[in-house]
């Protein structure tokens, strides 16, 4: 007969939850970066050296595209420019859905 005292012991839901809250209140003090991207373009170097001022760069983007948002490079939701107090802001309109893991998650480098 096997001893019972060796038997691994289950965590039940509310002991993972209060162990999760414990990790995220690790985690909630470190710094990420935010930035917002409105657009790319490519360009050959030429044309980039050849760029004054009054030279306009057409980007990828529509004016009514939402815009990516990143934290420490990850995109992480979309958004669009508000003014906050004469300062740019950005509303999130939507969150990136993570239910596809990280395969569906864009990094930037």
């Amino acid at each position: 007969m096997s001893d019972m005292s060796e038997t691994p012991k289950v965590e039940t839901a509310t002991e993972i939850n209060a162990s999760f809250d414990q990790n995220l209140d690790l985690l909630s003090g470190v710094s990420v970066r935010l930035s917002v991207e409105v657009g790319s373009a490519s360009l050959k170097l030429s044309e980039l050296l050849s760029l004054t001022k009054g030279h306009v760069v057409e980007l990828d983007r529509q004016t009514s595209d939402p815009l990516d948002i990143f934290a420490n490079g990850t995109l992480i939701a979309k958004g669009e420019i508000v003014n906050v107090d004469g300062r740019f802001g950005i509303r999130v309109l939507e969150v990136v859905n993570n239910d596809r893991g990280l395969a569906g998650i864009e990094r930037r480098t």
